[in-house]
């Protein structure tokens, strides 16, 4: 936990402008934008993550894959429970890897994956910086 807070004391020191927050913004915003494509792609998220005839398992997937990037996404943008929100996000995420080597390959969709997940682990490690909701109620204790 203490080296967690000097990470997030040193990235609120040597937070460059807004590069932080924008970085967040786009991550939360890719995660909502993800969230409603699969919404409106159900039946190619169904086919993607069942390839079996098991109706259930697959539609619970489902619905915790959308209505975690659509909720994460939302959260991460405002910087709200960002940790967790994204915490929630990892294991989508590290399945979408594991889908492009199990599965067909799409190295701009392995590449996009990975990338998101690079991102995920830093705001993990380093917070939701100093423009978010979190640090506002923090100061505000």
């Amino acid at each position: 936990m203490k080296t967690i807070t000097k990470l997030n004391k040193w990235a609120n020191k040597h937070n460059p402008f807004y590069l932080l927050d924008v970085l967040r913004w786009f991550l939360g915003a890719f995660l909502f934008y993800k969230g409603i494509s699969f919404m409106n792609n159900q039946d190619q998220l169904l086919q993607l993550i069942s390839p079996q005839d098991d109706y259930m398992p697959s539609m619970i997937i489902y619905h915790y894959v959308t209505m975690a990037h659509f909720s994460g996404g939302i959260l991460i943008i405002l910087g709200l429970l960002t940790r967790l929100a994204i915490a929630v996000q990892i294991p989508i995420l590290i399945g979408a890897i594991l889908v492009n080597f199990i599965g067909i390959m799409y190295p701009q969709n392995l590449i996009l994956a990975s990338i998101i997940l690079a991102l995920s682990v830093f705001f993990i490690v380093v917070g939701s910086g100093k423009h978010s909701a979190d640090y506002g109620l923090k100061m505000q204790m």
